[in-house]
């Protein structure tokens, strides 16, 4: 066999050489990258800090007053507490059809006690709530306040043909609590106030035919009330 040139045997311990940087290049940057993960992993966590591990308390929070007969464009007024919990937002919220919404909102005082007015415009019957909307501290919460019934003035007369046809439908019976309306349906729920009483009937028959008189009372609704023969009564419808 003849001998390698000089020039042949230097190219060929240079590629020798070459062949062996590349094959550590791979291993050298696969460990950087990894060091550099390891790295970020230590650092990408940091510490929470302890004002914000601590767990959110659900307050108390109480209604104690309601005012629930109104008339309607006056106010209404709901009080309680939000036990424990001064300056911080609570909201009063009215029902209406299938949706919640807020009539006002106040900051709570000296020991979380607050006091919410709402004004309807129109006569009705409506639900009630209290509304807490959380903050940082405390979660949210919310306390149901029931029905308030809101009033207008109406004339009213009162009648006793009993056993006589109802426009609605059955015959007039002596403990027949409901009243006669031209304009509203037959069977529409109202309540009616009278001198600090209530009672809720329903419209069962048409009249009265007297003008400026809004319903006619039965004998029942008349006697359940304590009212007289001709007066004004509040009514929600």
């Amino acid at each position: 066999m003849r001998p390698m040139t000089t020039s042949r045997a230097r190219f060929t311990a240079g590629a020798t050489a070459l062949g062996a940087v590349l094959a550590v290049v791979p291993a050298t940057a696969t460990s950087s990258t990894q060091a550099a993960q390891a790295a970020q992993a230590t650092t990408a966590a940091p510490a929470v800090p302890a004002a914000e591990r601590v767990r959110k308390r659900t307050p108390r929070l109480t209604v104690r007053h309601v005012r629930r007969n109104v008339l309607a464009g006056r106010s209404t007024t709901v009080a309680g507490r939000l036990v424990g919990m001064k300056g911080h937002v609570v909201r009063l919220q009215a029902r209406r059809g299938d949706s919640w919404k807020t009539v006002d909102r106040t900051l709570t005082r000296t020991h979380g006690s607050y006091r919410l007015r709402f004004k309807p415009s129109r006569p009705g019957t409506m639900k009630l709530r209290v509304v807490f909307p959380g903050d940082k501290t405390a979660t949210k919460t919310r306390r149901a306040a029931g029905r308030i019934n809101v009033f207008r003035q109406a004339q009213a007369s009162w009648y006793d043909d009993y056993g006589s046809p109802l426009a609605c439908g059955g015959t007039l019976g002596y403990d027949e609590l409901g009243v006669a309306n031209k304009e509203l349906p037959c069977g529409t729920k109202l309540t009616l106030r009278y001198r600090g009483r209530s009672v809720r009937v329903k419209v069962i028959d048409r009249g009265p035919y007297v003008g400026g008189r809004d319903f006619d009372l039965t004998g029942a609704t008349k006697r359940a009330l304590g009212f007289g023969d001709l007066g004004t009564v509040l009514a929600t419808r």
